[in-house]
């Protein structure tokens, strides 16, 4: 029978003792052998506001330790039946955006998709994304995906580049990473330089919930329909930080009012499962502005929610499920 990786207890190791691995899990060089990777990616060279992101992966990584290994809300059991390691950083280059989009692919081809294991990763700046895709997409093709954000991530360009953190989706489409058909983006809002902002977005198909469409209420009915719209494929989920309202993550670059609440973001995730989901990262978390680790503490809690909706994960459906 298959020994399943395990976090570290608090009864073995006091919570803020031993290494800050995510969830303090064992750690290893790369993917082999495993169903799912933790891996950080500490870049923010691709941020056109505050800095800080390339903290984030450490920070989130801390924040983990509290995190135990049932879900009891959902019953998911994700330690019983995948397995699950920290696989460390990757090594961009801090001093060159281009040189760092081509190691962060080709980190993930070689450690991670090549070992058909699924990426979670902590951020970074929403630049990652972009090379993600790029890596995932050799396996998969174009890939459905949801994505959560104050901002839809479309522009053409930003200062005359091609390449930053508000750029990735657009060339995702443009180099096919994604069916524009089967992508949900969650929460935009925000000022911008003109009414058509997130017009390019349902242009290519997108489905767009502005966060006003998300004000008062569950999303569960929304996730019934994102569900239904991305089907049976391949689903990539991109979570940045600033997707939630920044009275619960203030610590991020590009903050904007009005978002969406730590549950929602939650049930966001939990919606999600039944779908084939293939990766997923939180991104934007900036440690300098987050001084009570709030932030990363949602953040780190986002991603073991992630874990927990991933195929194969067993779940204890003998008792109701609070979803």
């Amino acid at each position: 029978m298959m020994k399943f990786n395990q976090p570290l207890s608090g009864n073995e190791m006091p919570r803020f003792g031993g290494f800050a691995s995510m969830m303090r899990l064992p750690t290893q060089a790369d993917a082999q052998g495993l169903d799912v990777a933790f891996v950080g990616v500490p870049l923010d060279i691709g941020a056109s506001n505050r800095s800080g992101a390339r903290l984030g992966p450490r920070q989130i990584r801390d924040e983990s330790r509290m995190i135990r290994p049932y879900n009891v809300a959902t019953r998911a059991a994700p330690f019983e039946s995948l397995q699950v390691a920290d696989i460390g950083d990757v090594p961009i280059n801090t001093f060159n955006l281009l040189k760092s989009i081509d190691i962060i692919e080709q980190f993930y081809t070689d450690k991670i998709v090549k070992h058909d294991a699924i990426p979670l990763t902590l951020g970074g700046d929403h630049t990652i994304a972009l090379p993600i895709l790029r890596a995932l997409a050799k396996k998969h093709g174009p890939v459905g995906m949801v994505h959560i954000d104050a901002h839809a991530d479309i522009n053409d360009d930003m200062f005359g580049e091609k390449i930053a953190h508000g750029t990735p989706f657009r060339r995702a489409v443009e180099e096919n990473l994604i069916d524009g058909n089967r992508v949900v983006q969650i929460g935009l809002r925000g000022t911008g330089y003109s009414a058509e902002e997130f017009d390019w977005s349902t242009q290519q198909g997108f489905r767009v919930v502005p966060a006003e469409e998300c004000w008062y209420k569950s999303l569960a009915p929304l996730m019934a329909e994102v569900r239904e719209k991305l089907g049976d494929g391949p689903v990539y989920l991109s979570f940045d930080i600033d997707g939630i309202d920044p009275a619960f993550a203030p610590g991020t670059g590009t903050a904007e009012i009005g978002g969406l609440t730590s549950t929602q973001g939650i049930e966001i995730i939990r919606g999600m499962r039944g779908l084939d989901v293939v990766g997923g990262d939180l991104v934007e978390v900036s440690p300098p502005y987050d001084p009570f680790g709030n932030t990363s503490v949602l953040a780190a809690n986002l991603l073991f929610e992630m874990l927990c909706i991933l195929p194969g994960v067993r779940y204890d459906d003998k008792v109701k499920a609070v979803y």
